[in-house]
């Protein structure tokens, strides 16, 4: 068995001038493993994300993937900071779904996702067409191949978004409040296809949602954040039943009370 985490942060901070955004984080996630990410605005869970996706460098410690560094390469003993080339490669593994849909409004919702795996993975046209085609219809868009993103429901523009990520091949996808952006009758649909994608492949899979009941019924274990740190987490039926923390009673308290 495999027991080197798919995702590890080791000691990760982030500051944006004064403010510290991650406060030495450690969290490790196994391989397939299903975690959700919830608590308050400001509390890092968006920064995680944006770290694995290699779009906000760390000011401390080192991001891992499957054991080898994504932030660092290894040079005469020491990790130094990883070049473009690195992060390039590195990013290949780890795929990512905005909350809003950044498609590409000039092209159908198959071009949107054959356009990276020809640039970045060199797949020929045909390749990538049928490798698009089979993912679209995966998601329930068979039939709105040649659709512009104008001409699609929120819904369904979140699930090219989706398809559109997979056709990297990712080994990691990650979700950063991808209903938020949408209708609430549309926020089951793509929760639908996320449930799907998750009971379907072996993908590790890091969501960070407001959304509490999907949390509870589809992640293997939920991390809340609070001030830059894990305050507390577990699985979901514990920590939504009997949280330990005070700061995560309140939380739920008042996310369970809006909703």
């Amino acid at each position: 068995m495999n027991e080197t985490p798919m995702v590890r942060f080791d000691k990760v901070s982030k500051r944006y001038g004064p403010l510290t955004v991650l406060d030495a984080l450690e969290l490790d996630i196994a391989a397939n493993e299903k975690v959700a990410i919830i608590g308050p605005s400001g509390s890092g869970k968006t920064t995680v994300l944006r770290m694995l996706m290699t779009l906000e460098p760390v000011d401390e410690g080192v991001i891992y993937i499957d054991g080898e560094p994504l932030t660092h390469t290894p040079r005469n003993g020491q990790l130094m900071r990883a070049d473009r080339a690195h992060l390039k490669r590195m990013r290949a593994n780890v795929g990512m779904v905005f909350q809003h849909f950044n498609l590409f409004p000039h092209m159908s919702a198959v071009k949107n996702c054959m356009e990276a795996p020809m640039t970045v993975l060199g797949l020929s046209r045909d390749e990538a067409y049928a490798r698009a085609a089979e993912l679209l219809a995966m998601v329930g868009l068979g039939d709105k191949l040649d659709h512009y993103p104008a001409q699609l429901s929120g819904g369904q523009q979140q699930r090219v978004a989706i398809a559109r990520a997979l056709a990297m091949r990712p080994r990691v996808m990650l979700f950063d409040e991808v209903t938020s952006a949408l209708d609430p009758e549309l926020c089951g649909e793509v929760l639908a296809v996320i449930r799907e994608l998750g009971a379907a492949h072996d993908l590790t899979m890091l969501m960070v949602t407001h959304q509490m009941g999907f949390a509870r019924e589809f992640a293997d274990r939920v991390c809340f954040f609070d001030q830059g740190k894990i305050a507390e987490q577990g699985a979901p039926e514990e920590l939504f039943a009997e949280p330990r923390n005070e700061r995560t009673r309140q939380f739920l308290s008042a996310v369970m009370a809006a909703g």
